[in-house]
Order: C-alpha cells, then sequence, then structure tokens
C-alpha cells in the first residue's frame, strides 16, 4: 500500500487520495486509513480534546518515529502530560499543528510518522 496524501480538509471533514472521511482519522505506517478511537481519550478526560496515555498507546506502532497530531480546524486538540511522556520514552517525535497545517506536514513527512486528525474545531 503506498502512502496517502491529504487532500484537503474543512470543519468536520478531511479528503484523503480523493475519498472524504467525515471523521477523525489515524493513518497506519502502512498507509491504512482508520477511525480515530476517540473513546480511549473520552473514557479519561471526558473529551476527545486530551490525547490519553491509552489512545497514544493505540496510536503508536513498531517502526513509528513521528506523530503528526492535526490538532482540529482550530488547534483545540492537545496531549495530556501522560501521553507526551509516553510519545518522549519511546523516542518519537511530535509534530502538533492545526489540522490544515498538519496536512503539509504529513505529506511532506517519511515513511515513518502515523498521522492522527482531528476533524473539528
Amino acid at each position: 500500500m503506498s502512502r496517502p496524501h491529504c487532500d484537503a480538509t474543512g470543519f468536520g471533514w478531511i479528503e484523503i487520495d480523493g475519498e472524504r472521511y467525515e471523521h477523525d482519522v489515524l493513518i497506519r505506517l502502512g498507509g491504512k486509513i482508520k477511525r480515530r478511537k476517540k473513546k480511549l481519550s473520552k473514557q479519561v478526560y471526558g473529551t476527545s480534546h486530551t490525547i490519553s496515555r491509552e489512545e497514544a498507546e493505540h496510536v503508536l506502532e513498531d517502526g513509528a518515529r513521528v506523530l503528526i497530531l492535526g490538532t482540529g480546524q482550530d488547534g483545540c486538540v492537545h496531549l495530556s502530560p501522560e501521553a507526551a511522556a509516553y510519545l518522549e520514552k519511546h523516542k518519537v517525535e511530535v509534530r502538533l499543528h492545526p489540522t490544515p497545517e498538519a496536512l503539509e506536514t504529513w505529506n511532506g513527512a517519511g515513511n515513518n510518522a502515523v498521522g492522527l486528525f482531528h476533524v473539528t474545531c
């Protein structure tokens, strides 16, 4: 599977390789696009705007060295201190950007990146 290209985003959607998704997405190392498991953070913090350690563990996979985090159209999403510490411990560079900017970062990143994109706020 080739590395997906993020085409565009707007409030409530993201377009990847010409296909529109109307939910948050996770792009795996192999290029597989999956629905974000927001409940992993929501059950801990009551919101999906704070990434929990549990969600960071789910997102991280062997070989990933970069996490590109699209923080929403207005940049409302952030890592919890526990998630940040977990990713740092595993030597993963985190690039947080509002989702429109994160798409550009994703498209320029290498094959060792995973992407997590929030599509609203």
